[in-house]
């Protein structure tokens, strides 16, 4: 049926609308990081890439020589690794048991497990930190894990809700009427098929756990983590090296980002050739 002259019109309305959208969104992403990147190279005790008084790699050197900073991002890395090892078992564990449920019980425990979600950070901090204290267990970076650990975990158990959505439940009743042990068929059946959506609650839980700030200032006790470093020298005026830190990160991020899509899309091409065959 041929396109009405109107609708050809309104699609390349929709068309630019979303391109222009897309442009902005971008745009407004991305330019504050490329500000504060530029003022890492800027010849200036200011933070700032204004006004410019020349290239220079000196806040990279005063970064390398900061020992303080690479020890925080030390605790950082310890606490946020520690957090997946805590949260990704406990959000698929989470995720499989309210998947198994039925009717009231199922949206009570749905909303007891989401909860924390909805819980300032530092409502979680002082609960984590008054609870613990109740038990002679002193403030540290210990306490950090099970505090982020307690509402991490809640978006793991989200990603692995919506990967169960798909999960045929006929193939775990037929793994059990053929003899299989319930932890047989879920190590060989339904763990392979919460892969996928396992390691992205991991990746997810990993970049958590080391933006986090609220949780982390009332639990840390006298140790201390990059966030709330970098937190402290706000008051006090953020230096250049600072910024030469986040180029870094952001750096790595976006290599990982590109190391992911190349990987992805290498998986894709390969499945499309073994479907042609």
């Amino acid at each position: 049926m041929p396109t009405l002259p109107s609708e050809g019109l309104t699609d390349m309305g929709k068309h630019f609308f979303l391109r222009f959208y897309s442009f902005v969104f971008l745009f407004y992403l991305l330019v504050p990081l490329a500000v504060m990147a530029a003022a890492a190279f800027n010849d200036s005790a200011f933070p700032s890439p204004m006004p410019w008084k020349g290239f220079t790699l000196q806040w990279f050197s005063k970064l390398y020589n900061d020992e303080y900073i690479w020890q925080y991002t030390g605790n950082t890395f310890v606490v946020a690794v520690f957090v997946v090892l805590v949260s990704v078992p406990l959000g698929t564990a989470g995720a499989i048991l309210v998947n198994s449920l039925t009717g009231r019980s199922k949206a009570l425990l749905y909303g007891v497990m989401i909860a924390p979600v909805l819980t300032p950070g530092a409502v979680i901090g002082i609960s984590t930190l008054l609870f613990w204290y109740k038990f002679n267990v002193p403030a540290g970076l210990h306490l950090s894990v099970l505090g982020q650990s307690s509402f991490i975990a809640a978006y793991v158990m989200l990603m692995v809700l919506a990967r169960l959505q798909s999960f045929d439940g006929a193939l775990e009743e037929a793994a059990l009427d053929l003899g299989a042990t319930h932890a047989q068929m879920l190590r060989r059946i339904l763990l392979p098929h919460l892969y996928p959506a396992i390691a992205a609650g991991a990746v997810l839980a990993f970049f958590q756990s080391i933006e986090n700030f609220n949780t982390t200032q009332f639990t840390r006790g006298a140790s201390n983590t990059l966030t709330v470093y970098i937190g402290s020298k706000v008051r006090s005026g953020i230096k250049p090296d600072i910024n030469a830190l986040a180029t870094i990160m952001i750096s790595l991020t976006i290599i990982g980002a590109i190391i992911y899509e190349v990987m992805r899309r290498r998986e894709a091409a390969r499945q499309a050739a073994l479907n042609l065959e």
